[in-house]
Protein backbone atom coordinates (compact mmCIF):
# COMPACT_ATOMS: atom_id res chain seq x y z
CA UNK A 1 0.00 0.00 0.00
CA UNK A 2 0.95 3.05 -0.75
CA UNK A 3 -0.14 6.90 0.90
CA UNK A 4 0.17 9.90 -0.37
CA UNK A 5 0.10 12.67 2.40
CA UNK A 6 -0.91 16.48 0.96
CA UNK A 7 0.36 19.34 2.54
CA UNK A 8 3.38 19.67 4.95
CA UNK A 9 2.82 23.21 6.11
CA UNK A 10 -0.84 22.06 8.00
CA UNK A 11 0.34 18.85 10.07
CA UNK A 12 0.89 16.78 6.97
CA UNK A 13 4.77 16.05 8.13
CA UNK A 14 3.50 14.35 11.13
CA UNK A 15 0.93 12.23 9.79
CA UNK A 16 3.85 11.20 7.42
CA UNK A 17 5.55 10.20 9.90
CA UNK A 18 3.02 8.12 11.68
CA UNK A 19 2.01 6.56 8.65
CA UNK A 20 5.94 5.75 8.41
CA UNK A 21 5.79 3.55 11.44
CA UNK A 22 3.60 0.90 9.67
CA UNK A 23 4.95 -2.32 7.78
CA UNK A 24 4.10 -2.60 4.23
CA UNK A 25 3.13 1.23 3.59
CA UNK A 26 5.22 3.15 1.65
CA UNK A 27 4.55 7.07 1.77
CA UNK A 28 4.71 9.82 -0.14
CA UNK A 29 4.41 13.28 0.34
CA UNK A 30 3.09 16.63 -1.81
CA UNK A 31 4.80 20.06 0.19
CA UNK A 32 1.80 21.53 -1.47
CA UNK A 33 2.72 25.21 -0.20
CA UNK A 34 6.42 24.78 -0.21
CA UNK A 35 7.04 25.36 3.51
CA UNK A 36 9.56 22.82 3.82
CA UNK A 37 13.21 24.02 4.04
CA UNK A 38 15.17 22.05 1.48
CA UNK A 39 17.22 20.86 4.18
CA UNK A 40 14.90 19.25 5.94
CA UNK A 41 13.09 17.86 2.23
CA UNK A 42 16.49 15.75 2.22
CA UNK A 43 16.45 14.97 6.06
CA UNK A 44 13.29 13.10 5.08
CA UNK A 45 14.57 11.60 2.05
CA UNK A 46 17.01 10.07 3.35
CA UNK A 47 14.71 8.68 6.27
CA UNK A 48 12.56 6.82 3.48
CA UNK A 49 9.72 9.74 2.57
CA UNK A 50 9.47 10.16 -1.21
CA UNK A 51 8.41 13.54 -2.06
CA UNK A 52 6.38 15.03 -5.28
CA UNK A 53 7.23 17.97 -6.96
CA UNK A 54 3.88 19.22 -7.55
CA UNK A 55 0.11 18.66 -8.26
CA UNK A 56 0.77 17.39 -11.56
CA UNK A 57 2.78 14.32 -10.65
CA UNK A 58 0.02 12.61 -8.69
CA UNK A 59 -1.74 12.32 -11.91
CA UNK A 60 1.67 10.96 -13.31
CA UNK A 61 2.61 8.83 -10.05
CA UNK A 62 -0.97 7.18 -10.07
CA UNK A 63 -0.78 6.30 -13.82
CA UNK A 64 2.03 4.17 -13.02
CA UNK A 65 0.35 2.20 -10.39
CA UNK A 66 -2.54 0.31 -9.95
CA UNK A 67 -4.98 3.44 -8.64
CA UNK A 68 -6.34 1.04 -5.80
CA UNK A 69 -3.33 0.65 -4.20
CA UNK A 70 -3.02 4.46 -3.80
CA UNK A 71 -4.10 5.87 -0.52
CA UNK A 72 -4.35 9.87 -0.95
CA UNK A 73 -4.42 12.10 2.66
CA UNK A 74 -5.07 15.28 2.25
CA UNK A 75 -6.75 18.38 4.75
CA UNK A 76 -10.40 19.21 3.97
CA UNK A 77 -9.67 22.88 2.92
CA UNK A 78 -7.42 21.31 0.20
CA UNK A 79 -8.56 21.71 -3.67
CA UNK A 80 -7.25 18.53 -5.19
CA UNK A 81 -8.87 16.99 -8.87
CA UNK A 82 -8.07 13.33 -7.20
CA UNK A 83 -10.43 11.44 -5.21
CA UNK A 84 -9.25 11.69 -1.62
CA UNK A 85 -9.05 9.02 0.70
CA UNK A 86 -9.00 10.18 4.03
CA UNK A 87 -9.11 13.45 5.15
CA UNK A 88 -6.56 14.72 7.54
CA UNK A 89 -8.80 14.39 10.11
CA UNK A 90 -9.59 11.10 9.18
CA UNK A 91 -6.52 10.09 9.07
CA UNK A 92 -5.30 10.91 12.72
CA UNK A 93 -8.40 8.92 13.48
CA UNK A 94 -7.10 6.04 11.86
CA UNK A 95 -3.61 6.49 13.44
CA UNK A 96 -5.22 6.89 17.06
CA UNK A 97 -8.31 4.81 17.01
CA UNK A 98 -6.23 1.94 18.54
CA UNK A 99 -4.16 4.33 20.49
CA UNK A 100 -6.56 6.13 22.76
CA UNK A 101 -8.45 3.99 24.93
CA UNK A 102 -9.79 7.28 27.09
CA UNK A 103 -13.30 9.53 26.70
CA UNK A 104 -12.20 12.29 23.97
CA UNK A 105 -14.72 15.23 23.50
CA UNK A 106 -13.31 17.04 20.86
CA UNK A 107 -14.88 21.56 20.24
CA UNK A 108 -15.02 22.86 16.88
CA UNK A 109 -17.09 25.69 15.17
CA UNK A 110 -16.28 29.11 14.55
CA UNK A 111 -15.95 30.92 17.59
CA UNK A 112 -16.27 29.70 21.11
CA UNK A 113 -13.61 26.74 20.97
CA UNK A 114 -11.39 27.75 23.35
CA UNK A 115 -13.30 29.00 26.11
CA UNK A 116 -15.38 26.00 25.88
CA UNK A 117 -12.74 23.71 26.38
CA UNK A 118 -11.60 26.25 29.37
CA UNK A 119 -15.11 25.31 30.87
CA UNK A 120 -14.27 21.90 30.35
CA UNK A 121 -11.20 22.04 32.18
CA UNK A 122 -12.50 22.65 35.06
CA UNK A 123 -15.81 20.49 34.54
CA UNK A 124 -13.60 17.60 33.97
CA UNK A 125 -10.49 17.75 36.31
CA UNK A 126 -11.08 14.97 38.82
CA UNK A 127 -10.45 13.60 35.85
CA UNK A 128 -6.94 14.51 35.04
CA UNK A 129 -7.68 15.96 31.24
CA UNK A 130 -5.37 16.09 28.41
CA UNK A 131 -6.03 19.00 26.89
CA UNK A 132 -5.39 20.56 23.18
CA UNK A 133 -6.43 24.10 22.63
CA UNK A 134 -4.85 27.36 20.73
CA UNK A 135 -3.24 27.93 23.88
CA UNK A 136 -1.06 24.76 24.28
CA UNK A 137 -1.18 21.20 25.39
CA UNK A 138 -1.49 20.99 28.85
CA UNK A 139 -2.58 17.67 31.65
CA UNK A 140 -4.17 18.26 35.06
CA UNK A 141 -1.67 16.59 37.23
CA UNK A 142 -0.94 15.84 41.08
CA UNK A 143 -3.11 18.99 41.59
CA UNK A 144 -1.86 20.87 39.31
CA UNK A 145 -1.87 22.17 35.58
CA UNK A 146 1.39 21.22 33.47
CA UNK A 147 2.11 22.98 30.16
CA UNK A 148 3.53 20.17 27.96
CA UNK A 149 3.46 22.59 25.05
CA UNK A 150 2.26 26.19 23.86
CA UNK A 151 1.96 28.12 20.27
CA UNK A 152 0.53 24.83 19.09
CA UNK A 153 -1.90 24.60 15.81
CA UNK A 154 -5.46 23.33 16.55
CA UNK A 155 -4.64 21.18 12.78
CA UNK A 156 -6.14 17.39 13.47
CA UNK A 157 -2.48 16.36 13.39
CA UNK A 158 -1.87 17.96 16.63
CA UNK A 159 -3.94 15.44 18.14
CA UNK A 160 -0.86 13.24 17.53
CA UNK A 161 1.53 15.22 18.46
CA UNK A 162 -0.65 16.11 21.70
CA UNK A 163 -1.65 12.11 22.96
CA UNK A 164 2.75 11.75 22.30
CA UNK A 165 3.38 14.91 24.62
CA UNK A 166 1.53 13.02 27.51
CA UNK A 167 3.10 10.16 27.76
CA UNK A 168 4.00 8.40 30.62
CA UNK A 169 1.14 11.45 32.27
CA UNK A 170 -1.77 10.07 33.86
CA UNK A 171 -5.06 11.22 31.98
CA UNK A 172 -8.48 9.85 32.08
CA UNK A 173 -10.19 12.48 29.01
CA UNK A 174 -9.15 13.88 26.28
CA UNK A 175 -10.03 17.54 25.33
CA UNK A 176 -9.28 18.42 22.13
CA UNK A 177 -9.81 21.82 19.90
CA UNK A 178 -9.80 21.08 16.26
CA UNK A 179 -10.31 23.41 13.02
CA UNK A 180 -12.72 22.33 10.36
CA UNK A 181 -14.20 19.83 12.34
CA UNK A 182 -13.71 16.38 14.11
CA UNK A 183 -11.82 13.58 13.46
CA UNK A 184 -14.66 11.40 14.78
CA UNK A 185 -12.14 9.61 17.35
CA UNK A 186 -14.91 11.49 19.77
CA UNK A 187 -17.42 10.17 22.06
CA UNK A 188 -19.19 13.45 21.84
CA UNK A 189 -18.40 16.75 19.19
CA UNK A 190 -18.92 20.06 20.31
CA UNK A 191 -20.24 22.36 17.22
CA UNK A 192 -20.02 25.66 18.93
CA UNK A 193 -21.87 27.43 15.69
CA UNK A 194 -21.60 28.33 12.21
CA UNK A 195 -21.51 32.54 12.52
CA UNK A 196 -19.40 32.76 9.12
CA UNK A 197 -19.94 30.01 7.06
CA UNK A 198 -16.55 31.06 5.35
CA UNK A 199 -15.12 29.89 2.14
CA UNK A 200 -12.27 27.07 1.78
CA UNK A 201 -10.71 24.96 -0.68
CA UNK A 202 -10.26 27.74 -3.42
CA UNK A 203 -13.74 28.67 -2.66
CA UNK A 204 -14.69 25.13 -3.98
CA UNK A 205 -16.38 24.49 -0.16
CA UNK A 206 -17.63 26.15 2.71
CA UNK A 207 -16.82 25.83 6.56
CA UNK A 208 -19.47 24.04 7.58
CA UNK A 209 -19.60 21.34 4.91
CA UNK A 210 -15.87 20.56 6.58
CA UNK A 211 -17.61 21.12 10.15
CA UNK A 212 -19.69 18.12 9.10
CA UNK A 213 -16.79 16.06 10.00
CA UNK A 214 -17.77 16.99 13.31
CA UNK A 215 -20.74 14.35 13.73
CA UNK A 216 -18.02 11.38 13.07
CA UNK A 217 -18.50 11.53 17.05
CA UNK A 218 -20.53 8.87 18.49
CA UNK A 219 -22.53 12.20 19.89
CA UNK A 220 -22.97 15.51 19.35
CA UNK A 221 -24.07 18.61 21.01
CA UNK A 222 -24.59 21.43 18.17
CA UNK A 223 -25.54 24.86 18.77
CA UNK A 224 -29.00 25.02 17.41
CA UNK A 225 -29.30 27.34 14.38
CA UNK A 226 -26.08 25.82 12.99
CA UNK A 227 -28.21 22.46 13.21
CA UNK A 228 -31.41 23.59 11.92
CA UNK A 229 -29.38 24.67 8.87
CA UNK A 230 -27.69 22.59 8.28
CA UNK A 231 -27.50 19.21 10.00
CA UNK A 232 -30.68 17.76 10.78
CA UNK A 233 -30.19 14.40 9.48
CA UNK A 234 -28.10 13.61 12.52
CA UNK A 235 -31.01 14.30 14.76
CA UNK A 236 -30.62 10.40 16.44
CA UNK A 237 -27.07 11.51 17.96
CA UNK A 238 -27.62 15.33 18.51
CA UNK A 239 -28.59 17.24 21.57
CA UNK A 240 -28.82 21.38 20.58
CA UNK A 241 -27.98 23.97 22.77
CA UNK A 242 -28.80 27.83 22.33
CA UNK A 243 -32.12 29.66 21.76
CA UNK A 244 -35.14 28.54 20.84
CA UNK A 245 -35.90 29.48 16.72
CA UNK A 246 -39.63 28.91 17.77
CA UNK A 247 -41.94 27.12 20.68
CA UNK A 248 -41.77 24.18 18.18
CA UNK A 249 -38.74 23.84 17.07
CA UNK A 250 -36.85 24.37 20.78
CA UNK A 251 -33.00 23.48 21.57
CA UNK A 252 -32.97 20.73 23.74
CA UNK A 253 -30.80 22.97 26.58
CA UNK A 254 -32.05 26.91 26.71
CA UNK A 255 -30.69 29.62 29.18
CA UNK A 256 -33.48 31.88 31.18
CA UNK A 257 -33.81 33.96 34.25
CA UNK A 258 -30.43 35.68 33.44
CA UNK A 259 -28.77 37.96 35.81
CA UNK A 260 -25.47 39.70 34.02
CA UNK A 261 -22.25 40.78 36.43
CA UNK A 262 -18.79 41.09 36.22
CA UNK A 263 -17.40 38.59 38.26
CA UNK A 264 -20.64 36.00 38.36
CA UNK A 265 -23.48 35.85 35.93
CA UNK A 266 -26.34 33.24 37.24
CA UNK A 267 -28.88 32.08 35.39
CA UNK A 268 -31.32 28.61 34.89
CA UNK A 269 -30.26 25.72 32.35
CA UNK A 270 -33.24 24.53 31.04
CA UNK A 271 -33.11 20.73 29.57
CA UNK A 272 -35.78 19.24 27.28
CA UNK A 273 -35.67 15.74 25.89
CA UNK A 274 -31.92 15.57 26.49
CA UNK A 275 -30.81 12.31 25.32
CA UNK A 276 -27.32 10.83 27.24
CA UNK A 277 -25.00 8.65 26.15
CA UNK A 278 -26.22 6.21 28.46
CA UNK A 279 -29.90 6.51 26.89
CA UNK A 280 -31.44 7.93 29.92
CA UNK A 281 -33.85 11.12 28.55
CA UNK A 282 -33.56 14.31 31.00
CA UNK A 283 -36.22 16.71 31.25
CA UNK A 284 -35.36 19.25 34.46
CA UNK A 285 -33.80 22.99 35.21
CA UNK A 286 -30.97 23.80 37.68
CA UNK A 287 -29.29 26.95 38.39
CA UNK A 288 -25.54 27.90 37.84
CA UNK A 289 -23.41 30.57 38.61
CA UNK A 290 -20.63 31.21 36.42
CA UNK A 291 -18.08 33.88 34.76
CA UNK A 292 -20.03 35.51 31.42
CA UNK A 293 -20.47 38.78 31.86
CA UNK A 294 -22.25 39.34 28.61
CA UNK A 295 -25.08 37.71 26.37
CA UNK A 296 -22.31 36.34 23.68
CA UNK A 297 -20.45 33.68 26.77
CA UNK A 298 -23.69 31.82 27.11
CA UNK A 299 -23.97 29.82 24.24
CA UNK A 300 -20.94 28.68 25.45
CA UNK A 301 -21.97 27.59 28.34
CA UNK A 302 -24.65 26.09 27.19
CA UNK A 303 -22.26 24.34 24.78
CA UNK A 304 -20.04 23.01 27.57
CA UNK A 305 -22.69 21.73 29.43
CA UNK A 306 -24.39 20.30 26.92
CA UNK A 307 -21.29 18.08 25.87
CA UNK A 308 -20.94 16.71 29.78
CA UNK A 309 -24.92 15.66 29.90
CA UNK A 310 -24.34 13.87 27.09
CA UNK A 311 -21.29 11.85 28.73
CA UNK A 312 -23.36 11.62 31.53
CA UNK A 313 -21.46 14.07 34.07
CA UNK A 314 -23.40 15.24 37.27
CA UNK A 315 -25.41 18.34 37.18
CA UNK A 316 -23.64 18.88 40.67
CA UNK A 317 -20.12 18.17 39.13
CA UNK A 318 -21.18 20.55 36.35
CA UNK A 319 -22.59 23.30 38.27
CA UNK A 320 -18.95 22.79 40.36
CA UNK A 321 -16.73 22.87 37.54
CA UNK A 322 -18.54 26.17 36.14
CA UNK A 323 -18.18 28.23 39.62
CA UNK A 324 -14.87 27.99 39.01
CA UNK A 325 -14.75 28.88 35.96
CA UNK A 326 -12.99 32.22 35.95
CA UNK A 327 -12.78 33.59 32.44
CA UNK A 328 -9.81 32.51 29.94
CA UNK A 329 -6.39 34.50 30.22
CA UNK A 330 -6.46 36.12 26.39
CA UNK A 331 -9.87 35.70 25.60
CA UNK A 332 -12.20 37.00 28.02
CA UNK A 333 -11.07 38.43 31.05
CA UNK A 334 -11.43 40.89 33.27
CA UNK A 335 -8.44 42.55 35.10
CA UNK A 336 -7.95 46.36 36.61
CA UNK A 337 -5.01 48.78 35.97
CA UNK A 338 -4.93 52.67 37.38
CA UNK A 339 -8.53 51.92 39.06
CA UNK A 340 -10.00 51.34 36.00
CA UNK A 341 -11.94 47.95 35.23
CA UNK A 342 -10.78 46.30 31.97
CA UNK A 343 -12.80 44.10 30.24
CA UNK A 344 -10.50 42.12 27.78
CA UNK A 345 -11.57 40.45 24.75
CA UNK A 346 -8.12 39.35 23.00
CA UNK A 347 -8.62 36.95 19.92
CA UNK A 348 -6.72 36.03 16.70
CA UNK A 349 -10.08 35.35 15.09
CA UNK A 350 -11.71 38.40 16.10
CA UNK A 351 -14.24 38.77 13.30
CA UNK A 352 -17.32 41.05 12.32
CA UNK A 353 -19.98 39.24 14.09
CA UNK A 354 -18.20 38.86 17.12
CA UNK A 355 -16.81 42.69 17.17
CA UNK A 356 -20.57 43.68 17.17
CA UNK A 357 -21.87 41.49 19.99
CA UNK A 358 -19.02 42.45 22.44
CA UNK A 359 -19.41 46.15 21.72
CA UNK A 360 -23.31 45.43 23.06
CA UNK A 361 -21.66 45.06 26.52
CA UNK A 362 -21.25 48.44 26.61
CA UNK A 363 -25.03 49.36 26.97
CA UNK A 364 -24.86 48.17 30.95
CA UNK A 365 -21.32 49.90 31.83
CA UNK A 366 -21.54 53.50 33.13
CA UNK A 367 -17.87 55.71 31.94
CA UNK A 368 -16.85 53.15 29.70
CA UNK A 369 -14.42 53.41 27.08
CA UNK A 370 -13.88 51.17 23.47
CA UNK A 371 -10.02 50.44 23.07
CA UNK A 372 -10.16 48.43 19.45
CA UNK A 373 -7.07 47.62 16.99
CA UNK A 374 -4.68 44.45 17.00
CA UNK A 375 -2.79 42.60 14.50
CA UNK A 376 -2.78 41.70 11.14
CA UNK A 377 -1.66 37.93 10.16
CA UNK A 378 -2.57 36.29 12.87
CA UNK A 379 -5.07 33.84 11.32
CA UNK A 380 -5.72 32.80 7.58
CA UNK A 381 -8.56 34.74 7.31
CA UNK A 382 -8.38 38.78 7.29
CA UNK A 383 -10.85 40.74 8.89
CA UNK A 384 -13.25 43.34 6.64
CA UNK A 385 -11.98 46.88 7.88
CA UNK A 386 -15.57 48.18 6.02
CA UNK A 387 -17.91 46.15 8.31
CA UNK A 388 -15.63 47.50 11.37
CA UNK A 389 -15.86 50.95 10.96
CA UNK A 390 -19.48 50.45 10.27
CA UNK A 391 -19.74 48.87 13.59
CA UNK A 392 -17.93 51.30 15.37
CA UNK A 393 -19.53 53.87 13.85
CA UNK A 394 -22.58 52.66 15.46
CA UNK A 395 -21.12 52.89 19.27
CA UNK A 396 -22.72 55.60 21.19
CA UNK A 397 -21.62 58.78 20.45
CA UNK A 398 -20.47 59.62 24.40
CA UNK A 399 -18.29 56.74 24.36
CA UNK A 400 -14.79 57.72 23.92
CA UNK A 401 -13.54 55.24 21.00
CA UNK A 402 -9.05 54.66 21.47
CA UNK A 403 -8.34 53.15 18.19
CA UNK A 404 -4.32 50.98 18.76
CA UNK A 405 -1.66 49.16 16.55
CA UNK A 406 -1.75 47.88 12.94
CA UNK A 407 -5.85 47.30 12.58
CA UNK A 408 -6.50 50.64 14.36
CA UNK A 409 -4.65 52.67 11.98
CA UNK A 410 -6.25 51.09 9.24
CA UNK A 411 -9.71 51.79 10.23
CA UNK A 412 -9.05 55.39 11.74
CA UNK A 413 -8.81 56.13 7.92
CA UNK A 414 -12.52 54.52 7.36
CA UNK A 415 -14.22 56.18 10.29
CA UNK A 416 -16.49 59.28 10.34
CA UNK A 417 -16.75 59.27 14.20
CA UNK A 418 -14.57 60.67 16.68
CA UNK A 419 -11.55 58.34 18.23
CA UNK A 420 -8.20 58.82 19.42
CA UNK A 421 -4.73 56.59 17.71
CA UNK A 422 -2.13 55.31 20.15
CA UNK A 423 0.67 53.42 18.42
CA UNK A 424 0.49 50.50 21.40
CA UNK A 425 -1.94 49.47 24.37
CA UNK A 426 -0.01 51.50 27.11
CA UNK A 427 -0.97 54.64 25.40
CA UNK A 428 -4.35 53.63 24.83
CA UNK A 429 -4.40 52.98 28.82
CA UNK A 430 -2.96 56.36 29.31
CA UNK A 431 -5.73 58.15 27.51
CA UNK A 432 -8.45 55.95 29.17
CA UNK A 433 -7.23 57.51 32.30
CA UNK A 434 -6.87 60.84 30.67
CA UNK A 435 -10.57 61.03 29.92
CA UNK A 436 -11.75 59.68 34.08
CA UNK A 437 -13.19 56.49 32.42
CA UNK A 438 -14.26 54.07 35.08
CA UNK A 439 -14.26 50.99 32.47
CA UNK A 440 -12.96 49.74 29.21
CA UNK A 441 -13.56 47.27 26.57
CA UNK A 442 -10.32 45.83 25.11
CA UNK A 443 -11.15 44.68 21.51
CA UNK A 444 -7.69 43.18 20.23
CA UNK A 445 -7.44 40.90 17.30
CA UNK A 446 -3.90 39.25 18.25
CA UNK A 447 -2.29 35.95 19.82
CA UNK A 448 -2.12 36.27 23.44
CA UNK A 449 1.17 35.19 23.23
CA UNK A 450 2.17 37.45 20.96
CA UNK A 451 0.45 40.39 23.12
CA UNK A 452 2.90 39.46 26.01
CA UNK A 453 5.65 39.81 24.22
CA UNK A 454 4.85 44.17 23.76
Amino acid sequence: MKVLVVDMTHGGLLISSEFMKIPDIEVLALDIYKSLDPLKVEELKNKGLTFLENLDDIKIYKNQIVESDLMIVAPVHCKLDHDVTLTHHEAVAFLLNDRIDIPVIEVTGVKGKTSIVWMLKEIFKDLNPLVLSSLGVEVFEDGEWKVLKRDISITPASIIEAWKLAEGHEKGICIFETSLGGTGLADVGILTNLVEDYPIANNSRTASEAKRQIFKSKAVACEIESYNSKYTEFHDKTNTFGNSINSNNRANLTASQIQFGFDKTNFQIDIVDFKTSNNYILNESFEVSTFAPAPIHIANILAAVCASLTIGVSIQKIKEGLNNFKGVKGRTSINKQDGIRIIEEINPGLNVISISKVISMTKDMDRVGVIFGGKYGVTCEEIDEESVADVLERINGGIPLILVDELGASVKNILKRNSNYSNDLAGAMENAVDNNLKNVLLIYRSNFSDLKKR
